[in-house]
C-alpha cells in the first residue's frame, strides 16, 4: 500500500512537471498545504514544494525532517535551521537551480510574501497561477477512490448506530458529539466537518449550529455529516422522521428527493455542472419552491470537504470520469422546516455510480425513538 501510494504521488508530480513544459515555465512553487499533501503525502505545515522540470524538493524545517522521510519516500528536501527563514532558504534553492521563471499559486500567497520573493529573486519572473493543482485533484485516482469509499463506509456505519439508538431527550449537540465519537470508535480520524443537526424549524438553516434543542420537540430532524478516514472525507445528509410529520413536510420531502434523483441521472462525462444543477433546480422551481433553494447543487470533495468542481447554475465545469461529487438539493422554509438530501456520486467512464447507500425515501426515513 505504501509503495503504491508513493508511486501515485510521483505520478501526480509528473503531471505538474509536464504542465510546466507546456507553459514554458522553469518551476512551480506549491504553497497551499493541501496541495503539498496531494503531491507529496506530507501532512505537516509551514512547508513548500518546489517543482522544476527535473527536480522535486520540499522546503521545510527541522521539526519535520523525520516526518518527511516517513511520508514522502526519497523526495529531495531542503531543511532550514533556526539561523534562517523558510523564504530565504527557498530563494537560495531557486538561485542554485538557475530558475528564471517561477509559477506561484496566486490564491495562496500573501502580498507581503510575494513582495519579498520579488525583491530577493533578482532576474526571476514570478508568474501568477490559479487552480493548476486543484484541476488535477478534481479527478481522483484509484488510491483516492479507495480511501473515499472507506470514509463513506465509516460515515454510514456510524450514522446507522446513531439512528438505531435515537432517543427523544437527545439534543442536537449530543447527536453531533455521538457521531464524532462513533466515527472514532470505528477507526476514523474524526468527522469530516462539524456535523449539522437541525430539529424542526432549525432544519431550515442549511448550516445550522447545534443547540440544546431536543429530538422530541419536532417530528423531524436533519443531519448532515461525514467521516474523515486517513486523509479523505465523505459528505451525506438525511432527514429522519421521528413522529407524525405534517402532510406539507412529506410533500416537500418528496419534491427534494425527486429533484435529487433527476440530477443524479444527468451525471455522466461531458455534461456540464450547470446542466446537472438545472435538472434539480428546474424541478424545484416548477414545484413552486425555486426561491427556497438558494445554494448550489453540490461540490467535489476529497482531501477537503469542498473542492472543485462546484455544481451551480453558473458553473461551466465539465464532468470527467474520476470526479466525485455531492448532489444535495434542498428546500428551506424559514421558521418552519427544511429538507436536504445528499449523496456522494462518482462519475464513471459511461455514467455514474452512487457511492452512498443510506435509505432515503420518506417511509425509509421513519424512526421509532428508543
Amino acid at each position: 500500500m505504501k509503495n503504491r501510494l508513493l508511486q501515485n504521488l510521483k505520478t501526480r508530480r509528473h503531471k505538474i512537471q509536464r504542465r510546466l513544459v507546456n507553459q514554458g515555465a522553469d518551476a512551480m512553487l506549491v504553497m497551499d498545504p493541501i496541495n503539498v499533501t496531494y503531491l507529496t503525502g506530507f501532512t505537516g505545515d509551514s512547508s513548500f514544494l518546489l517543482l522544476t522540470r527535473k527536480n522535486e524538493i520540499i522546503i521545510s524545517d527541522t521539526r519535520y525532517t523525520t516526518q518527511i522521510e516517513e511520508e514522502c519516500g526519497t523526495i529531495d528536501k531542503e531543511i532550514r535551521t533556526s539561523k534562517t527563514t523558510t523564504i530565504k532558504l527557498l530563494c537560495e534553492t531557486i538561485s542554485k537551480l538557475g530558475i528564471s521563471s517561477l509559477g506561484i499559486e496566486a490564491q495562496q500567497i500573501s502580498k507581503s510574501t510575494f513582495d519579498q520573493l520579488d525583491k530577493e529573486l533578482v532576474g526571476v519572473e514570478l508568474i501568477s497561477t490559479s487552480g493548476i493543482v486543484e484541476k488535477f485533484r478534481a479527478v481522483k485516482d484509484s488510491f483516492e477512490l479507495e480511501e473515499i469509499r472507506k470514509s463513506i463506509d465509516l460515515a454510514e456505519r456510524s450514522f446507522r448506530v446513531i439512528r438505531e439508538s435515537l432517543r427523544g431527550e437527545q439534543t442536537e449537540a449530543e447527536i453531533a458529539h455521538n457521531l464524532e465519537h462513533q466515527i472514532r470508535l470505528f477507526g476514523g480520524d474524526k468527522c469530516a466537518f462539524e456535523p449539522i443537526v437541525g430539529v424542526g424549524s432549525r432544519s431550515a438553516l442549511p448550516h445550522a449550529v447545534k443547540t440544546s434543542k431536543k429530538i422530541e420537540e419536532s417530528p423531524f430532524v436533519l443531519i448532515d455529516w461525514g467521516a474523515k478516514a486517513g486523509l479523505y472525507m465523505s459528505d451525506l445528509t438525511r432527514v429522519l422522521i421521528t413522529g407524525k410529520a405534517p402532510a406539507k413536510y412529506e410533500k416537500i420531502f418528496n419534491i427534494v428527493l425527486e429533484a435529487q434523483m433527476r440530477a443524479i441521472e444527468r451525471i455522466k462525462p461531458g455534461v456540464t455542472a450547470k446542466e446537472v444543477d438545472h435538472a434539480a433546480r428546474g424541478f424545484i422551481e416548477k414545484s413552486g419552491y425555486g426561491k427556497k433553494f438558494g445554494h448550489g447543487l453540490g461540490h467535489g470533495f476529497g482531501l477537503q470537504i469542498h473542492e472543485t468542481p462546484f455544481m451551480s447554475s453558473i458553473s461551466e465545469a465539465i464532468l470527467k470520469p474520476g470526479m466525485v461529487l455531492t448532489v444535495e438539493p434542498g428546500i428551506y422554509l424559514p421558521n418552519w422546516g427544511g429538507v436536504r438530501i445528499e449523496d456522494d456520486i462518482l462519475v464513471t467512464k459511461d455514467g455514474h455510480e452512487v457511492l452512498t447507500s443510506v435509505p432515503k425515501t420518506f417511509e425509509e426515513s421513519r424512526v421509532t425513538l428508543a
